[in-house]
């Protein structure tokens, strides 16, 4: 498990945006599962002002890790956050973004995006692989849309499940254990002091740290991508 912390968002999503660029430089395509929340904004809007010209954003395929049973346009849309700060501002093409149809009633937006994921996505060990599967850290340890109180769904053998928040009960879908650990490379995107608590414990392995779906990512594949906020309890 590597872990690099930088002095602000900005140079966090500079050093993601070079990630970046290599990666689609060294690949004729790119398989990338996107997570919503304020760090990807800050990165998704920086990577749209200063990498718009030197990534070839028509090379990556995008996917979502999880979801909110939203419209596109409602604001709490994952897609929609990335329309807003990426997508209207690259040059990227429609037929390389596919996004979990929130707008459909639950059980119908999940086959179809289960079906969209198997389809589109290169198969390794017989399942969807990511290349790149960015994530991000609740307050609660929650990744992707699998909060403690449903950990059973991280084991997971579909590619995807309906996930509830335990406070406001909005159904999502998100991806499972197994998909988001068969990703070649895994990102956790942390900024702010609020997570700075659970990061120590997962990442230090403290006291009662396996009741965290965050703690059951690959370490092996994963690098954390911190300000100085967030770590500042290592």
């Amino acid at each position: 498990m590597m872990q690099k912390i930088f002095n602000n968002k900005q140079e966090l999503a500079r050093y993601f945006g070079e990630y970046l660029l290599k990666a689609t430089q060294e690949k004729p395509e790119l398989y990338i599962a996107l997570s919503g929340g304020s760090t990807p904004k800050v990165i998704f809007e920086l990577l749209s002002k200063e990498y718009d010209k030197t990534i070839d954003w028509t090379k990556i395929r995008f996917f979502w890790g999880d979801e909110r049973m939203v419209a596109p346009t409602n604001p709490e849309s994952n897609f929609g956050m990335t329309r807003e700060y990426l997508f209207d501002h690259v040059k990227t093409r429609a037929v390389n973004i596919f996004r979990v149809k929130g707008e459909l009633e639950p059980q119908e937006a999940l086959n179809a995006y289960t079906h969209s994921v198997n389809d589109n996505v290169p198969l390794h060990n017989g399942i969807p692989q990511f290349d790149i599967m960015l994530l991000g850290l609740g307050d609660d340890g929650h990744t992707a849309s699998i909060f403690p109180h449903q950990i059973d769904l991280w084991h997971s053998r579909n590619i995807c499940e309906l996930a509830q928040h335990p406070d406001s009960g909005q159904v999502r879908v998100s991806m499972t254990g197994d998909i988001i650990n068969n990703s070649k490379q895994i990102f956790f995107l942390v900024t702010g002091e609020n997570k700075a608590e659970k990061v120590d414990e997962i990442i230090n392995q403290k006291g009662s740290y396996k009741q965290y779906p965050a703690a059951l990512v690959n370490k092996n594949k994963t690098e954390w991508l911190l300000d100085k906020e967030a770590a500042h309890l290592l």
